[in-house]
């Protein structure tokens, strides 16, 4: 007889219990595995299009890029270009996160043997959307004023090789304070600084790269008609009053998340500026910025 059954015998005798042999264990659960991070898409191959090229593969003549960093002011000062009978500045079209994708190995072989890569679609789709939105306005010239465009000012550059840039600057303690400002849950002031201080290199390796005009917040709002009638000389268009009154035109529409909507920007007319950071204001990370924009002994 077994131990089982002997120890079994003995407790139902004075205990009514039995022992039992435990079930075995289930298999533990596998661990799910950890989400890959995705994948980087590939830098989009492209070619930059000769100038006997662009009848065929540009809608656009000579589009205006503002290339400023956030909370610079591009808004105002699309506002007051779009006031402008020749100049139609829509909200920030953010074209550069517009891509193309194969549907197939046929469609990107067919692409590929009429000289298209991905980012030569890609170009095409850019070109279209805004050309789309010039054709809609009636006007010669559109602005895009995307901050994000000065990280890849390069491929804007190579996309229309006849495009004209406009750099904004702005006191970049001013930059970060609005920014904070904007969404003061979201950034601290130092988080704000930091972030900020991304657009404000690519605007400054923008400068270095391209060849363009240069205009300060500061000095629009101080006196615009000066500033509006240099900047319609770069672009070789003459100066309209009506650019200082820009909430007269019916389409000069802000839209939430595209630029300031804020009731500054709604009132139609150029306000005065904020005051200028003192010396002691400049936090260190921003003083390089500021020596080098001229803000700053």
């Amino acid at each position: 007889m077994s131990l089982m059954r002997n120890l079994n015998r003995a407790l139902t005798a004075t205990t009514g219990l039995q022992v039992r042999k435990a079930a075995p264990a289930a298999p533990a659960a596998p661990k799910a595995a950890a989400p890959k991070p995705a994948a980087k898409r590939p830098t989009a191959v492209y070619r930059c299009p000769a100038p006997e090229d662009l009848a065929t593969d540009r809608l656009l003549r000579q589009p205006v890029f503002i290339m400023s960093p956030v909370r610079s002011g591009s808004t105002l000062l699309r506002m007051l270009m779009n006031a402008h009978s020749r100049l139609h500045s829509p909200h920030e079209l953010h074209i550069r996160r517009l891509e193309v994708g194969y549907g197939s190995k046929l469609s990107q072989k067919a692409m590929s043997t009429l000289d298209l890569e991905r980012g030569d679609l890609e170009h095409l789709l850019w070109d279209r959307v805004m050309h789309r939105e010039l054709v809609k306005s009636g006007k010669d010239f559109v602005v895009e004023k995307t901050p994000s465009n000065a990280f890849v000012y390069e491929r804007i550059r190579d996309c229309w090789p006849d495009a004209r840039f406009v750099f904004l600057l702005r006191h970049p303690v001013s930059i970060a304070q609005s920014w904070h400002e904007g969404d003061p849950d979201k950034r601290t002031y130092d988080e704000a600084a930091a972030d900020a201080l991304r657009y404000m290199k690519a605007v400054d390796r923008a400068r270095e790269g391209l060849t363009g005009h240069t205009v300060r917040y500061e000095d629009i709002t101080a006196d615009p008609e000066k500033e509006m009638r240099r900047l319609c000389l770069f672009l070789d268009v003459d100066f309209e009053p009506a650019m200082l009154d820009y909430g007269r035109k019916a389409d000069a529409q802000v839209v939430k998340g595209l630029g300031d909507w804020r009731d500054k920007i709604k009132t139609g007319q150029v306000q005065a500026g904020r005051a200028l950071p003192t010396e002691d204001d400049i936090p260190e990370i921003l003083r390089p910025m500021c020596q080098a924009w001229g803000y700053s002994e």
